[in-house]
């Protein structure tokens, strides 16, 4: 798959609505249950129902000081990695990652954090040490390993760095980060589970309320007398009466209404009133005596027991209201999913694209069961309005591809994505098709034609060609059986001539020979092709000049077969003339110009003799 980068500012609601949906790598760590910020279920949970929680105030503090550490951080990585870095949002078509920063090229990425605990322990010194890569806690080495898989990026260097006092960069540390095989296929196998768990999510049923026991009246006092009297008048015991009443008979245990939140909101009010009273009792009794055991045993343990029915109901409430929010989104998510489903069941083929649609989104801010069902019944009809324009486009391009392209199916195998266009596009993308498809067609078949043409030439050119062939091979076959016999014929009157010339000469060649062979000592060449002689020609006389050569020793060897060329001789053959070097320098022997002139003397005697000889 290759790596394209994404034209969204982020912060923006594209790069919202883009997260919402896409694997992005910043969420890898929570996939695969590693991430120390955020668990499993409770990504699934806002995966499958879209709800994500608000940003606090404290947590937009810790992102602006991120963006800041990061801005102020980039000129020095790209010292570090010595090009210019470039943040990006980019997707594979399967992944999608966020990069602080990326090369022109795209080879390197690069990666910032706010320097912690862990990683001082994973970095302890301030050096850019490839070995501290694989030692980084490995939420974040799952962040930079997706962004690997999805640019395709050979390293990523990883910064961490804190700010001063003063708003600037305080530490930073840097390390190498390489792709690591195993934590990708981690994160690929993850990602496909973790959708199949999204699509297979259920709203969770509302918690039950907490059980709270029956109170227990304690065990009286130890008697002890006191001298004097003291008349308490209280009405505990029918408060108490009335209070289990109320628990037991009118407190709201599932709210389903707005009247019934409004009234489960009163009525835990009312407990948080009772709270108070009971207290303000306590002081007023104390005050009017020392020791009132008996009443403050029994407030405490009524005391227990409305503030234990408070906090459940307190909680039944906030879980009852998170259930109806998941249901309302969940219920618009699945009738929308079904109308997309009947849609495409309309047009024959699931050419539906996937439709932005944004129930999470709708339902914040709203407080009531009415207001929440309005939200999510308002964005229903609108997803489904502009589902319906979708699927009305879609049906006229089909219908358009039906009329004109009836007979060439075969050149639209991308109809899912070309029936997306306007209706006018799509007309003009099919007739541009056919026609370039007939041109084509044409000119195959002229090709085809021409083709023919010239196989049925090349063959009546070879046939002809066969034929004559044929015929020069009978003529040169006759040609060369009368050459064959007359040569026959001339070698046999050759031979009879030349016997006849021996015959008749033999004894004047014999005597000629004999007379030959004596003047010379050893006329036969020997097998060294760099030796003429057996022993020096001592029977060749040299000839002399008025004007005598150089004697001194300047040509080597090599010089003199430069000379002789094509001819050549070695020293050896040099000595079988009588000629010795006169000097030698280092492995070379060097000759004079005197021995030059009367090599080539000896030379052209020897020549002369052998031809001579040859002759006879």
């Amino acid at each position: 798959m290759t790596f394209m980068i994404l034209k969204l500012r982020q912060g923006s609601p594209e790069w919202h609505q883009h997260r919402a949906t896409a694997r992005n790598a910043s969420d890898a760590p929570a996939m695969l249950g590693i991430s120390p910020y955020k668990s499993r279920a409770d990504f699934l949970r806002e995966r499958a129902t879209g709800i994500t929680p608000d940003v606090t105030p404290e947590q937009q503090r810790i992102f602006d000081r991120g963006h800041r550490i990061e801005e102020l951080a980039r000129p020095l990585a790209e010292k570090v990695i010595g090009e210019e870095l470039s943040p990006c949002v980019g997707t594979d078509g399967t992944y999608s990652a966020s990069f602080d920063g990326i090369t022109f090229v795209e080879d390197v990425a690069w990666e910032c954090k706010t320097l912690n605990a862990s990683l001082r322990q994973a970095m302890p010194y301030e050096i850019c040490d490839d070995s501290y890569g694989a030692r980084l806690p490995e939420h974040y080495r799952a962040q930079m390993e997706q962004q690997a898989l999805v640019s395709g990026c050979e390293r990523i260097l990883f910064t961490a760095a804190s700010l001063d006092e003063d708003g600037q960069i305080g530490e930073v540390r840097h390390c190498w980060y390489t792709p690591d095989s195993a934590m990708r296929a981690r994160i690929i196998s993850g990602w496909e589970q973790f959708e199949k768990d999204v699509a297979a999510y259920v709203v969770p049923d509302a918690a039950p309320a907490k059980v709270v026991a029956e109170a227990v009246t304690a065990l009286p006092a130890v008697f002890a007398q006191v001298t004097g009297s003291i008349d308490l008048k209280d009405n505990l015991p029918e408060y108490e009466v009335a209070l289990r009443d109320f628990i037991e008979h009118r407190l709201i245990r599932q709210p389903e209404t707005d009247l019934d939140f409004a009234s489960l909101d009163l009525q835990i009010k009312a407990l948080k009133g009772a709270e108070a009273a009971l207290d303000a009792s306590e002081e007023q009794a104390l005050s009017q005596a020392a020791m009132l055991s008996a009443f403050k045993r029994q407030k405490d343990m009524l005391h227990k027991l409305t503030r234990d029915t408070r906090l459940a109901a307190e909680k039944l409430l906030a879980a009852e209201k998170e259930r109806i929010k998941l249901a309302h989104v969940q219920r618009g998510q699945k009738a929308f999913a079904a109308h997309i489903a009947n849609l495409n069941t309309r047009l024959g083929k699931p050419y539906m694209p996937q439709v932005p649609s944004d129930f999470a989104g709708s339902i914040k801010g709203k407080r009531t069961v009415d207001s929440l069902r309005d939200a999510v019944d308002t964005e229903l009809a609108r997803a489904k309005i502009a589902a319906n324009e979708i699927a009305d486009r879609i049906q006229i391009n089909l219908t358009t591809l039906r009329e004109l392209a009836s007979q060439h199916a075969f050149l639209f195998s991308d109809t899912a994505a070309i029936v997306l266009k306007a209706p006018d596009d799509l007309t003009t993308l099919v007739k541009a098709r056919i026609a370039e498809h007939a041109a084509q067609e044409a000119a195959r078949l002229e090709a085809e034609r021409e083709r023919i043409r010239q196989d049925e030439e090349r063959k009546a050119l070879a046939a002809a060609e066969k034929t004559a062939e044929a015929e020069r091979q009978r003529i040169r076959a006759e040609e060369q059986q009368r050459a064959q016999a007359e040569a026959a014929e001339r070698m046999k009157q050759a031979q009879e001539q030349a016997h006849a010339a021996i015959e008749a000469n033999r004894p004047a060649l014999e005597a000629a020979a004999t007379a030959f062979r004596a003047s010379l000592e050893f006329p036969v060449p020997t097998a060294d092709p760099g030796v003429c002689f057996r022993d020096p020609p001592e029977n060749i006389v040299e000839a002399t000049s008025g004007d005598e050569p150089d004697n001194e020793p300047t040509l080597k060897l090599g010089d003199i077969n430069a000379r002789l060329a094509p001819l050549s001789i070695s020293t050896a053959g040099m000595a079988q003339f009588g000629i010795e070097a006169l000097a030698r320098d280092k492995s070379a022997h060097l000759f004079s110009e005197a021995q030059f002139a009367r090599l080539l003397m000896l030379l052209t005697q020897h020549i002369q003799n052998i031809s001579q000889l040859e002759a006879a």
